[in-house]
């Protein structure tokens, strides 16, 4: 399942979770974020020991702007509440999977 990600639940959801992160900044605009949505949405099907979120950098700029995000699609992998990769861009799920380094 992916879940929204917003200012108001980025702390308990992202922050507190015991499981490494995917979030995906995403706007309903962008092509290649559409392209990439059933991608993320797979993983999230496949990979229990992940969380998978996204955040639509339209409705939640703040959010976009603490992670200075200035290009989309963009997939931001957390653990324990640091990021530790970024991948820009459209991508297959076979590159996200490899990418994600987990």
């Amino acid at each position: 399942m992916v879940v929204k990600i917003t200012d108001e639940n980025f702390e308990s959801v992202v922050m507190n979770s015991e499981k490494p992160v995917l979030i995906d900044f995403y706007a309903t605009w962008c092509g290649p974020c559409q392209m990439l949505a059933p991608f993320v949405a797979e993983i999230a099907s496949e990979r229990e020991d992940l969380f998978v979120g996204k955040v639509n950098v339209d409705d939640e700029i703040e959010l976009a702007r603490a992670f200075n995000i200035v290009s989309i699609p963009l997939l931001v992998v957390m653990k324990n509440g640091q990021v530790v990769n970024k991948i820009l861009g459209y991508h297959t799920k076979e590159e996200i999977l490899k990418e994600l380094g987990l």
